[in-house]
């Protein structure tokens, strides 16, 4: 989907009609990833209507299905370039947003984005996901967490629930096998706090997607997240 396209979808899937400042915002975090993903591997896409179909346009689908006008806090694992909570960011302002990844010229990036787009209330920390969930500071004090394409689901729910408020919600964002990922991590959701109450499915231009709406019933245990490494190598079963 081009640019004006995009805009439309945003209106009719979310209701937002967005300003002139955000379509300037959308446009210049295109432009700083297409330059920056020449000196770090950020992403394969960079032709301008697919990067907005497959990043801003899937980053947003989060917002199909809730209103985050009024969460305060959501925290991304594993983002990259910021998806998608750097999209979700621009069209809710309102939202204070953290993003955990392991590589330091990411997160680097990541604060060029947030100066250059002039958003404010954004946390960009430097650490791995099993770190991080075992840090005090962090740990069970979002109300959203979520993850996109970054490990099969028993992975990401140890990566994600630990930091996961009672009651709030980590939605990982999926495309094909979703249910065949689902079945294989509904041990590790429930022994990690998590209830799945929701399989969400849609698509865009075509492309199946799923939202998976993860609960977080009650705490997770402290051992949770094992050291760093332990979750991919040993995932949970």
């Amino acid at each position: 989907m081009n640019k004006e396209q995009f805009y439309n979808a945003v209106k009719e899937k979310v209701g937002i009609e967005l300003s002139e400042l955000q379509k300037e915002q959308y446009s210049k975090y295109y432009d700083l990833v297409v330059e920056w993903n020449q000196k770090i591997n950020l992403t394969a896409i960079t032709e301008e209507d697919e990067f907005y179909t497959k990043h801003f346009f899937d980053s947003i689908s989060l917002a199909f299905y809730k209103d985050y006008s009024n969460i305060e806090s959501i925290c991304d694992v594993g983002s990259g370039a910021g998806f998608p909570s750097i999209p979700l960011k621009i069209l809710y302002p309102n939202l204070k947003v953290t993003i955990v990844d392991s590589l330091n010229k990411r997160i680097k990036f990541l604060n060029l984005v947030k100066d250059e787009l002039g958003l404010t209330d954004c946390n960009f920390v430097h650490a791995r996901a099993e770190e991080f969930g075992q840090n005090k500071e962090y740990r069970e004090s979002f109300e959203i967490v979520t993850a996109r394409a970054v490990a099969r689901l028993n992975v990401l729910a140890e990566l994600c629930l630990p930091l996961v408020k009672k009651d709030g919600y980590f939605l990982s964002l999926k495309a094909q096998k979703a249910e065949e990922e689902t079945k294989e991590a509904m041990n590790a959701i429930k022994l990690l706090g998590g209830k799945l109450e929701q399989d969400l499915e849609f698509d865009i231009e075509g492309e199946e997607r799923h939202i998976l709406e993860i609960r977080k019933a009650k705490e997770t245990p402290n051992k949770y997240p094992r050291k760093a490494g332990t979750p991919n190598k040993k995932p949970i079963l």
